[in-house]
């Protein structure tokens, strides 16, 4: 291969089909209020080394360009007449889909070794272009943490050269550092612990009579974030205060005195050992159904990535054993800085969780919160993206994961509020399954061996874990760009196919999968003592130090534990299914976490000291008197009732979301039960994902999958606002026929960033203890979540948020969709009475659920709605819409 013969090739799409163009004029005509600017052109540039002559001109039209729709060129392209050109190219490092897949496709045509392809997009402006535009042009089609402006000089060579360290610097002095000494070290290494943490990694390695090295303090760092270890959550809550002395605080102050009496039962003489804490009031009403016996069905193992439970399904007439996975995720933070990629990475993460539990991930959601994306881009604050771009990237970056993945995605809900501007809402929430006798669960014993298998690793992603646990800042933009890693579905796809077959998931004792927290927290937790070999780790490119192996964010990687003996087979099935498998550890009686780079032991910490997840945390919380008055009552604008109606139905949180829902491939699978739109016009809006299980054979068992909040209700009483998330989510199932006393939960829970201020973590206590009233009351336990406390930007904070993921399975003969059938049939109001304190009224409620139900399976029921933002004139026109009814 003669690696510094660059091409270089130029693909544009011909006039009819230059749709990003047309795109692009129109966001700078009007968005960007350009006004002087008449037409755009788009070319793709790709620089290639390291074919013949005669492989280039095979490529040009088969890989680089379409014959029908596109004009190629070599070298150069006619630009003359354009009034600016800007060129744009990946970061170095970032993880470049179009020119993979180039190089990939370029070596199938070969068959030989892969060749070297770069790319860059050019976009040139025609008309008048002034320098303000320009900077404005530049600022909105580059975003600075994923790409920067490119060259027009072609490379003499696309081999990139980078230093290989050896060694690791060790932080000196640093068990001799004072409290100020400690804080600029904190403050310099941009480390997300606390100080209270680094105080006590001082005094531990004062115990040890050594300084620690870089690595150590980083590795620290990334284990203990809050999005590893949900640092916020266990943080020990020593004193609970409530501001008013009213009928709704003293609603709330009950659920709090049942919290702690159901503390008493629950734990026993062990109490003293269980801090009250946010994961206390997370998990315990879980804790107290299994107690009770009303969660036999519940899947426990070590392995704890998503929530698993235990179902029988009947496959060909045959009941069989199943595990059923389901797991929520956000990326909010990746996805408020880079959207495309932070969006594709949330539904990456939340696929590798249930897939590390052997399960095959089969049906998705997707729930996000903006804040005004009709606002001028010109309004924009400064440190922000627009908050248009960031929805219209973000929708792209995980509908572009999951199509290409072949994920179907079958429910997609944008939520507005303005809190959202803080920080975007972006998660994914994924179902899967597998045959229960395809699952071996062991703990891992000294001499076992684990392999990394799938995707290499780069600096894409190095701070992933940590700086999500950051309050957003006005230099985010310009510091975050490596914590952010582009998703790279193709090379998932291939690790779900892997874990599809029976002989390969036979042989994984343990597994984990590679997220935020890299090399060292996913093969971290799944021993007890480890020796990890960091050069070991395949990467991307050369140069990459101990410290970043160790903690760069590995999307489309998993970790796995096999019997020595068994490893030569595991690494030959994956051969087989083109996926890179490398020994990168070993399991040790040590209980160390130990990790060498080039011979020399760069990490070595104690298990108990990496598992004690930093210093204890308090603090105090403080839940604020909720405002008097009906939050349920809402005046449209308008004194005509069409005029009303117009309001209600072109309000933010009502009006239809087609467009971004036909962004999603609902099919993919043939799976799907209900498809987002139903009746025979495709136009009313179904409320719940139901989607067949993935089974050898014939069934009628669907997984059903519903949602509920309202940040309304959220920014009036986080309390209330959980509560009835929890009744959303069973009405919306109710309604779609499924059985809501079955179901099982999952919350995600999004708040601003806590401080020594009480009432912030009064935010949160409340919204938990809203959801533990529920959860008691209806019997349906949460069995898993997940947690983020950094939604503030300067001023500003996300409304108080707790989504409540809810879903069980059904029969897709029960299930009915949301469009009226038939003229004639009659139209009735179910109604739920909210008690004299506002909160729901769980025994009318179960009535209501049982009684639809019943109707629903006697066919007397035929289309259902669960009465959301819009009430009964929404219901009205959205059910109407499907069958022009």
């Amino acid at each position: 291969m003669n690696e510094s013969d660059v091409r270089r090739v130029l693909s544009e799409k011909k006039e009819g089909y230059n749709v990003e163009a047309g795109g692009i004029l129109h966001d700078v005509k009007y968005d960007l209020e350009c006004a002087g600017i008449e037409k755009v052109r788009v070319i793709n540039r790709y620089d290639v080394s390291g074919i013949t002559d005669e492989e280039y001109e095979r490529a040009k039209s088969i890989v680089f360009s379409e014959p029908p729709v596109d004009t190629v060129s070599d070298e150069t392209v006619d630009l003359s007449g354009a009034a600016y050109v800007l060129i744009i190219e990946s970061l170095p490092g970032q993880y470049d889909q179009r020119a993979d897949s180039a190089a990939q496709c370029i070596q199938f045509l070969t068959q030989k070794e892969r060749p070297l392809v770069k790319c860059a997009r050019i976009v040139a402006f025609y008309g008048s272009v002034s320098e303000e535009d320009k900077e404005k042009i530049k600022g909105y089609l580059i975003n600075p943490v994923e790409a920067r402006e490119a060259s027009a000089k072609k490379p003499a060579t696309l081999v990139d050269t980078y230093v290989i360290p050896t060694t690791v610097p060790t932080v000196e002095g640093f068990t001799s550092m004072d409290d100020a000494e400690l804080k600029a070290l904190r403050d310099g290494m941009g480390l997300a612990m606390s100080f209270e943490d680094i105080k006590f990694v001082q005094d531990f390695f004062k115990t040890q009579g050594r300084q620690p090295t870089v690595t150590e303090i980083r590795v620290l760092d990334t284990y203990w974030s809050d999005h590893c270890r949900h640092t916020t959550f266990l943080t020990q809550l020593t004193d609970v205060k409530f501001d008013g002395d009213d009928e709704l605080t003293e609603e709330i102050k009950k659920t709090y005195a049942d919290y702690l009496s159901n503390r008493e039962e629950v734990y026993g003489d062990r109490i003293s050992k269980k801090p009250i804490c946010l994961m206390d009031l997370a998990t315990l009403a879980a804790k107290k159904l299994k107690k009770d016996g009303k969660l036999a069905d519940l899947d426990e193992s070590e392995e704890i990535n998503a929530c698993s439970i235990k179902v029988k399904i009947e496959v060909d007439g045959k009941e069989e054993d199943y595990i059923f996975m389901f797991k929520n995720e956000t990326h909010n933070h990746p996805t408020e800085i880079e959207p495309f990629g932070g969006a594709a990475t949330c539904l990456g993460g939340a696929i590798r969780d249930p897939l590390s539990g052997r399960s095959y991930v089969y049906q998705a959601m997707r729930v996000t919160g903006a804040g005004n994306i009709t606002a001028k881009v010109s309004d924009t604050i400064p440190g922000k993206l627009p908050q248009r771009m960031i929805s219209r990237k973000a929708a792209g970056g995980y509908s572009s994961y999951g199509n290409q993945i072949g994920l179907a995605t079958t429910h997609v809900r944008e939520i507005y509020s303005e809190g959202y501007t803080a920080k975007r809402m972006e998660i994914g929430a994924v179902v899967g399954a597998v045959k229960a006798e395809n699952v071996r669960r062991e703990s891992p014993v000294a001499g076992d061996v684990i392999l990394l298998l799938g995707g290499r690793t780069g600096r894409d992603g190095i701070g992933g874990a940590t700086g999500s646990s950051k309050q957003h800042t006005e230099a985010s933009l310009e510091t975050c760009g490596s914590e952010v890693q582009k998703g790279n579905a193709p090379e998932e796809r291939q690790l779900q196919r892997l874990f599809r077959r029976r002989e390969v998931t036979r042989l994984i004792k343990k597994s984990n999968d590679f997220g935020a927290g890299g090399v060292s927290v996913a093969i971290g937790e799944l021993a007890p003592g480890l020796d990890i070999y960091l050069d070991r780790v395949p990467v991307k490119y050369s140069g990459l130090n101990a410290t970043e192996l160790a903690i760069s964010e590995s999307q489309e990687r998993m970790a796995v534990v096999i019997e020595a003996a068994d490893k030569e087979r595991f690494m030959e099935l994956c051969q087989a299914d083109n996926i890179e498998v490398t020994h990168v550890a070993d399991v040790t009686d040590t209980a160390r976490m130990r990790m060498y780079f080039h011979g020399e032991k760069v990490c070595d910490l104690t298990r108990a000291f990496i598992d004690s997840a930093g210093a204890r945390h308090y603090s105090k919380a403080a839940i604020s008197a909720v405002e008097q008055r009906n939050p349920f009552v809402r005046k449209p604008e308008g004194s005509t009732l069409e005029e009303k109606m117009v309001s209600v139905m072109g309000s933010p949180n009502v009006a239809s979301q087609k467009g971004l829902v036909e962004m999603f491939d609902s099919t993919i699978g043939r799976s799907t039960v209900l498809m987002p739109y139903g009746g025979a016009r495709q136009a009313s809006e179904t409320q719940v994902s139901v989607q067949k299980l993935p089974v050898d054979g014939v069934t009628n068992t669907a997984s059903a999958m519903a949602f509920g909040f309202n940040p309304d209700l959220a920014l009036w009483s986080p309390y209330h606002s959980a509560a009835y998330a929890v009744v959303e989510a069973c009405t919306k199932l109710a309604c779609a026929g499924a059985d809501w006393s079955r179901m099982r939960f999952s919350y995600q829970e999004y708040f601003e960033r806590m401080t020594s201020d009480p009432h912030t973590w009064g935010k949160p206590l409340s919204a938990l203890l809203g959801a533990l009233k529920m959860q008691a009351a209806l019997g349906l336990p949460s069995i898993g979540g997940k947690d983020s406390m950094s939604g503030t930007f300067e001023h500003i904070h996300v409304p108080p948020t707790l989504v409540a993921f809810g879903i069980t399975t059904v029969d897709v003969r029960d299930v009915i969709s949301t469009p009226f059938k038939k003229a004639g049939n009659k139209i009735y109001l179910l109604r739920h009475t909210p008690l004299a304190d506002y909160m729901p009224d769980t025994e009318q409620l179960k009535r209501n659920w049982n009684w639809l139900r019943s109707q629903i399976k006697d066919g007397r029921v035929v289309s259902a709605w669960s009465l959301s933002y819009g009430g009964v004139a929404e219901a009205l026109v959205k059910m109407a819409m499907g069958n022009g009814l």
